[in-house]
């Protein structure tokens, strides 16, 4: 139990990752390290599953990449198998099973890293929370990382169901730019959408991201 504890704490050293349901679909978006030589573009945090769904994570990035290739895989059997996509809280339980596995042996360690899944099924708009117990919650908007107690906090005084694409990816961005201090917030931003009309995962590029700065 206690190494279940360890690994949220690594889960709250990550840079803050928020999601958002909205009126037109369901946003991510995280903030990249950007600092000296580093080139930033190889740290993934922000990863497409299927067509239409994706997932942000915080925590321990090889951690999140090893999880994140074994969903790309069990989203591609499913549209093998049954010739359609795989909904949004099949996904999740598969990422929660193999998280909760890890808990039980003593030759295991609990993965370091927590998500949030986001897409477009059949059933509608989802944003699904993975933390390293396994366990699942679903929320309309909500964050992880070291700023999600205050971004949760913004998230609880401003957020509204009626929320149109616009409006909901000006308060994503404000949230991580109260939580994250970056000198240069068009390159640090990553941003996703995945729209209930196209049910297709958007990345959205660094200009379309200062237009909203």
């Amino acid at each position: 139990m206690f190494q279940v504890e360890y690994a949220k704490e690594a889960v709250k050293k990550g840079t803050t990752s928020v999601g958002l349901v909205c009126r037109d679909g369901v946003i991510l978006g995280t903030v990249k390290q950007i600092t000296g030589l580093m080139v930033p573009n190889p740290l993934e945090k922000l990863f497409q599953i299927d067509e239409h769904i994706g997932a942000v994570a915080a925590g321990l990035l090889a951690d999140a990449r090893i999880l994140i290739n074994q969903l790309m895989i069990k989203a591609q059997i499913n549209r093998i198998t049954y010739e359609e996509p795989i909904d949004v809280w099949s996904l999740s339980r598969t990422l929660g099973d193999r998280m909760q596995l890890s808990t039980l042996y003593a030759g295991l360690r609990p993965f370091g890293v927590s998500f949030l899944v986001g897409g477009v099924d059949s059933t509608g708009l989802h944003l699904i929370e993975a933390d390293p117990s396994g366990m699942l919650y679903e929320w309309k908007a909500y964050a992880i990382g070291r700023g999600a107690t205050l971004a949760n906090k913004i998230f609880k005084d401003r957020y509204r169901n009626d929320m149109d694409e616009t409006t909901a990816l000006k308060l994503v961005i404000d949230v991580i730019k109260k939580v994250e201090k970056t000198p240069d917030f068009g390159r640090a931003l990553d941003i996703a959408i995945v729209r209930e009309k196209e049910k297709k995962f958007k990345k959205l590029t660094e200009d379309q991201i200062r237009k909203f700065l």
